[in-house]
């Protein structure tokens, strides 16, 4: 389970480092900014959910600059470095419950984010609540494939969680739908890194932010042998040039608006009297 509070502490802690080391984040943001260019259209308002410090904002901003861009995110201390940088409107607010009116934004982005949310159902159906019927949905997650090196190489040593669990695409798609949300459409992604040493991977999750926080996960201190023998365990995956690799599976994500029910549409049965 993910603690809200837990996020948002983590992603305080990383906000001066952020942007530093998130080679595989700019990617994908990149590949999603190009997704909302495709639809083609103009809005007026446009929202980022789950912003960090700013960077696919100001990219929203520089691509719409007729639109008003707001920006959400958990982390105060992410949000007091997208500003320094920034004149976009930016939010401290939870994705569950955003302080959006209903049916007022044309297109909503949010960019690997959902991986952290507890309950992902709630949060769509936010973003259910505050598109447009003819708006977009546009959005990007990690899939359960995700640091599968890492998370085999730990499952040798003992039986905790070392690595969070991610959830796959068909929760997505359903969770589109029971919101009520028209035409999802979900696709996969398999990128692979690679790195010198494990230390690197480990210490690029620290310093974005996306170290293990699931509330299961052990809050004991882990002896030194422990991580040499996690490290040992990595070292099978090697490939022929001498590099690590990691493993990302990215579900990307994108729907429209859903139908607004009026009166019109519906029969009133009345008992006799």
């Amino acid at each position: 389970m993910i603690e809200k509070q837990k996020v948002a502490e983590s992603f305080d802690r990383a906000a001066l480092t952020y942007d530093q080391w998130i080679t595989i984040q700019k990617n994908i943001g990149d590949n999603l900014l190009e997704r909302v260019e495709w639809l083609g259209i103009e809005p007026e308002h446009i929202l980022e959910v789950g912003t960090g410090t700013g960077r696919l904002t100001r990219a929203l901003t520089e691509q719409y600059k007729d639109a008003n861009v707001y920006a959400i995110d958990i982390s105060n201390h992410m949000l007091t470095q997208a500003a320094t940088l920034s004149k976009e409107q930016f939010i401290c607010a939870d994705a569950a419950q955003l302080p959006i009116a209903d049916n007022s934004i044309d297109i909503l982005v949010s960019n690997l984010m959902l991986q952290w949310c507890q309950d992902i159902n709630s949060v769509i159906q936010e973003f259910a609540r505050v598109l447009k019927p003819d708006g977009a949905l546009f959005f990007s997650s990690f899939g359960p494939d995700t640091l599968q090196e890492l998370r085999a190489s730990w499952a040798t040593v003992d039986d905790a969680i070392h690595v969070n669990n991610f959830i796959d695409m068909h929760h997505y798609g359903d969770s589109l739908l029971q919101a009520g949300l028209k035409n999802p459409v979900m696709d996969i992604d398999r990128v692979q890194w690679q790195y010198k040493q494990v230390k690197e991977l480990m210490m690029e999750l620290k310093n974005i932010g996306a170290h293990n926080i699931n509330s299961e996960r052990s809050r004991g201190l882990m002896g030194k042998h422990k991580f040499q023998a996690m490290i040992a365990a990595y070292e099978k995956y090697r490939l022929k040039d001498g590099l690590l690799p990691v493993t990302y599976e990215v579900i990307y994500g994108h729907a429209l608006g859903k139908q607004i029910v009026t009166d019109t549409n519906v029969i009133h049965f009345h008992p006799s009297r």
